[in-house]
């Protein structure tokens, strides 16, 4: 086989909304699971909140930081061999803040693959200056 046949090999949910763009996928690693194996919720939580900066900060062209998780739902457990996607996209851009959807998918076993939204969020984020302090968002 040769490289182009290897392409478009991901999965992609086949109900995902038109809107969410792909920005991050990451395997998730021994290190980060308990005791049973599962990725603890906590490591999650973090690459979702680096997978919603990524929108955000081309948005507000500079400096961001998280202000709000509105909502944050587990719908199915992580496991080590996992290969997880995270889609986003923006609800919200106020003068200050932007919001963003965010959906993880779990591509599960490579010999037969299929995929699980295993969780989603609401996460805000505030434009900051040099400082720390909100700043507005470019209109542009």
């Amino acid at each position: 086989m040769t490289a182009a046949t290897h392409r478009n090999t991901l999965l992609t949910p086949p109900d995902l909304a038109p809107d969410m763009e792909l920005v991050m996928r990451v395997p998730p690693m021994p290190r980060d699971s308990n005791g049973n194996g599962d990725i603890f919720g906590g490591w999650i939580m973090s690459q979702v909140d680096l997978a919603g900066s990524v929108l955000p900060g081309r948005i507000a062209k500079g400096r961001i930081a998280t202000v709000a998780v509105k909502e944050f739902v587990f719908r199915s457990a992580v496991s080590v061999g996992d290969l997880l996607s995270f889609y986003c996209r923006v609800d919200h851009i106020g003068n200050t803040s932007i919001t963003v959807h965010v959906e993880v998918w779990a591509e599960r076993r490579p010999s037969d693959p299929h995929l699980v939204k295993v969780t989603e969020a609401k996460v805000t984020y505030v434009a900051t200056d040099s400082e720390g302090r909100p700043r507005p968002v470019p209109k542009d």
